[in-house]
């Protein structure tokens, strides 16, 4: 499971990154990204063929859902195993991919029944990457449009098999035009949902405060003995 991530990077730095357009909205660092929240994700434009940023909701909402109130958390992560069969992220997978800019994520390791030790997650580059990601757009009864985003979780890697039994898809950077392009093949590229590599990866204990969804700031990202 992927719940909580960390994005450094301003709109500058993922527009640069990423080789997007130009975007209007601010993009404050988030050192707690959490559930429910709006964040930077990116799709190409329907218009334009190019990569453009927009804000939508972590936690997706399927377009035919009645009310994203009773959703539940289950949908900020969708298993790479079963994209394919669950109706709720087949059509997402054809045609509504993404990608979510981050910096680290978090895990817990549960150390027994009653504590748990929170890691942080990231490139030894010390570079953003993104998330392979999957989206829809929800109308209202008013009419108005949500659009929301889940993370595509896999099998872990060495790195992260120690804390926990998922990890979030990391999407090398030569494979994002092909994750992104809904177009070029008939047949999704599920060869990209695979675990990161752990060589490019690095791991650390971080404070115990990233648990609480006020704390947000960079002693949250900061190794811990």
């Amino acid at each position: 499971m992927c719940g909580r991530y960390v994005r450094r990077s301003d709109k500058q730095r993922i527009a640069e990154y990423f080789r997007t357009g130009e975007t209007v909205f601010d993009l404050p660092p988030d050192y707690n990204v959490a559930p429910t929240t709006f964040q930077p994700i990116i799709r190409l434009s329907v218009s334009t063929g190019e990569r453009k940023i927009a804000m939508m909701r972590w936690g997706l909402v399927p377009s035919w859902h009645k009310d994203p109130k009773h959703l539940g958390v289950s949908a900020i992560n969708a298993q790479a195993e079963s994209l394919m069969e669950k109706p709720m992220w087949r059509r997402a997978l054809q045609k509504r991919r993404c990608l979510v800019p981050a910096d680290a994520f978090y895990e817990w390791q549960k150390l027994d029944a009653k504590t748990k030790q929170p890691y942080a997650f990231a490139m030894k580059s010390g570079n953003p990457f993104a998330f392979a990601g999957l989206w829809e757009r929800w109308m209202a009864p008013d009419g108005k449009p949500l659009d929301s985003f889940a993370i595509i979780t896999t099998d872990p890697n060495e790195v992260t098999a120690k804390v926990h039994t998922r990890m979030p898809v990391i999407v090398e950077p030569q494979d994002y035009a092909r994750w992104l392009n809904v177009e070029e093949e008939a047949r999704p590229p599920v060869d990209l949902l695979r675990p990161y590599d752990a060589n490019a990866m690095k791991a650390w204990k971080v404070t115990s405060a990233v648990g609480n969804v006020r704390n947000n700031d960079p002693s949250l990202c900061v190794q811990v003995p």
